[in-house]
């Protein structure tokens, strides 16, 4: 269990692209969005994407004295290939290193009733704390009807729909985009399912460019979403999202790095030098995070 006084903060947003598990088909070798995918999204952040498992993950954030959200993103019938990793083996590995790593789960949403039952059995069975979906990646649109009983099932299980939003390094400058339809990741389509699921708790990922007045709105007028401050430094954070992260939103800003793409360090060296105020600092970086996952006790969240 993570002891979050001894932690200095809390990464919501991290990916696990590799697997530990020799019997899943090319696991040795296989890494998520694919060799050619991976590549764009290093060009993209203009770094080094170091694949890793969820016990490097957990030593690298264990050395930080942080604790991260890992998962991985199912987006099998949109690209006709599975995951490089599965939910379960994030889950069991992250058993192990509980005093770090956080799982959530990732399912495709285009699988019905499957991916319903997924959602129950990750949950009771595996110890998934939340879920992940990437509607460019996984061709969906948030506010279709066709997938409410996905989230009446993630409601019912009371923990946290995380979904991509706005502009992605996945595809970026491969042909055609890799085949992702940037339409599917406008932040209004949430403000429908936090609507008609209320007690729902949404993490809009990334400062949602084009659409961030439409993020902040959402955040603001829904008492239930939140927004991670992943996917890009914040030294390229737009006024209007400091802002309101120093005042009517900062108990809803959650530090989220997108490891492996941007890593922790290169996030928190770029957010010292912004103008988040000192005392919203701890707010951001561990605070609400602790709150949303009911990680600091009945205080938290009930805050």
């Amino acid at each position: 269990m993570i002891d979050v006084d001894e932690i200095v903060a809390l990464d919501v947003h991290t990916h696990v692209w590799r697997s530990v598990d020799g019997s899943l088909p090319g696991a040795s070798d296989r890494v998520e969005h694919g060799s050619e995918g991976a590549e764009a999204m290093a060009r993209y952040f203009r770094t080094e994407v170091v694949a890793a498992t969820v016990p490097e993950m957990a030593d690298y954030y264990r050395e930080r004295k942080m604790a991260c959200v890992a998962f991985t993103v199912d987006a099998t019938s949109a690209t006709g290939e599975p995951p490089a990793v599965t939910n379960e083996e994030i889950a069991a590995l992250a058993k192990q290193h509980a005093d770090v790593v956080i799982p959530f789960a990732s399912v495709d949403p285009h699988a019905g009733k499957a991916a319903v039952n997924a959602v129950r059995r990750l949950v009771t069975e595996h110890g998934v704390r939340g879920f992940k979906f990437h509607p460019g990646s996984q061709a969906f649109y948030p506010n279709d009807p066709a997938f409410y009983p996905l989230y009446a099932a993630i409601e019912e299980l009371r923990v946290p729909a995380l979904f991509h939003s706005g502009h992605t390094g996945v595809g970026a400058g491969v042909r055609g985009g890799g085949g992702i339809r940037l339409k599917y990741a406008n932040p209004m389509f949430l403000d429908d399912v936090a609507v008609d699921f209320p007690d729902l708790p949404i993490v809009i990922a990334h400062p949602s460019f084009p659409w961030q007045d439409e993020a902040l709105s959402v955040c603001l007028h829904k008492p239930t979403v939140y927004i991670d401050l992943s996917g890009w430094s914040p030294k390229y954070f737009p006024p209007n999202l400091i802002q309101y992260a120093n005042t009517l939103l900062r108990h809803k800003m959650l530090f989220g790095s997108d490891y492996p793409v941007l890593t922790p360090d290169r996030w928190l060296a770029d957010f010292e030098k912004t103008a988040i105020r000192d005392e919203v600092r701890p707010l951001i970086l561990k605070e609400n995070a602790v709150a949303l996952l009911g990680l600091g006790g009945e205080a938290a969240r009930g805050r």
